[in-house]
């Protein structure tokens, strides 16, 4: 039976890995310090044979275990939440990254990075494609995620120089989906809970700034086909959708979705906020066959139904019928 390691299992994204792989057969052992990951995001796997969970920051080593496959996704990928403590997702990023990498080498076990579209900066090239190396700022209050990843990926690749680990980097795009945290900070989780709260949508800028959406489930079924890859076959990839639409789209959007009348008031662009974000995909296509699924008006209504029970609000169908 493989066994796999996920720090960050308790996160948005490592939860939905960790519950895809034990729908493979995969044992997983979910190693998290519930610093932005959730208990509640893996209650559900209590008990459940080939699952268990280690409370444990990654910035320490991690522990002694036997694993085919590493995933790191230990890292808090909010602005809210990376930018609160600078340093530690900083540490996280670096330390945690390099004991992850020690442990996969150790074992053999192949590992895969969670890195991020971040680490192209404000792209000056559109879409992005794997070949561009960024324009990030290093002394924003961005630059402890965007070069703390962009570090990251420089570890996997001198640990495959150095000791032939067997590395694969994927740089995810904006995912969305089931899970988020109420306060995560994220544009889509902003968006929905303004709009089921019935607040104004507050977006940063004048909203024509654009962004690229992928369903969690579309994002996780790209991790599993790069982890599937032949050894030799590193990446990085990105993945993400690359139906790219305006953040003023989107908020528009989320509010039809609710039901609710456009109300949208605009403040002062987030400093090193991002113009434009759109992922070339063509090389994880061509890898691995594929492509996104789900369309971002069926993601947003599955994404707003998870937030309307997370805010115990009562359903559109249930109001009418009060």
């Amino acid at each position: 039976m493989a066994h796999a390691i996920v720090t960050g299992g308790a996160g948005f994204l490592g939860s939905a890995l960790t519950d895809a792989l034990l729908g493979r057969g995969v044992d997983v052992t979910c190693i998290d310090n519930l610093s932005s990951g959730r208990l509640a995001n893996i209650e559900h796997l209590s008990g459940r044979t080939g699952f268990d969970f280690i409370q444990h920051d990654v910035i320490e080593p991690l522990p002694d275990l036997d694993a085919d496959m590493v995933f790191n996704l230990a890292c808090p990928a909010s602005p809210v939440y990376y930018q609160a403590d600078p340093l530690r997702t900083a540490r996280t990023a670096a330390f945690g990254t390099l004991n992850a990498l020690d442990l996969a080498n150790r074992k053999g076990a192949r590992f895969l990075q969670a890195s991020t579209s971040e680490i192209y900066g404000d792209p000056e090239v559109h879409p992005q494609q794997e070949g561009y190396f960024g324009n990030v700022s290093t002394t924003g209050p961005r630059a402890c995620y965007d070069e703390g990843k962009r570090f990251g990926e420089s570890l996997c690749f001198d640990f495959r120089r150095m000791y032939g680990t067997e590395v694969k980097v994927v740089r995810i795009f904006n995912t969305y989906g089931p899970r988020m945290q109420v306060n995560d900070g994220r544009v889509v989780s902003n968006f929905i809970v303004q709009a089921l709260k019935g607040e104004p949508i507050t977006i940063f800028g004048d909203g024509s700034q654009t962004r690229s959406f992928c369903y969690v489930s579309d994002l996780i079924a790209a991790m599993l086909a790069v982890s599937d890859t032949a050894p030799g076959v590193t990446g990085p990839f990105n993945i993400g959708n690359p139906e790219e639409v305006t953040v003023l789209d989107l908020a528009r959007q989320i509010q039809r979705l609710v039901g609710i009348e456009e109300n949208i008031v605009f403040r002062d662009k987030a400093v090193d906020d991002p113009r434009r974000r759109r992922p070339d995909i063509s090389l994880v296509n061509e890898t691995t066959g594929w492509r996104p699924r789900v369309r971002l008006a069926t993601g947003l209504e599955n994404t707003i139904a998870y937030f309307r029970d997370a805010l115990s609000l009562p359903s559109p169908t249930a109001r009418a019928t009060a």
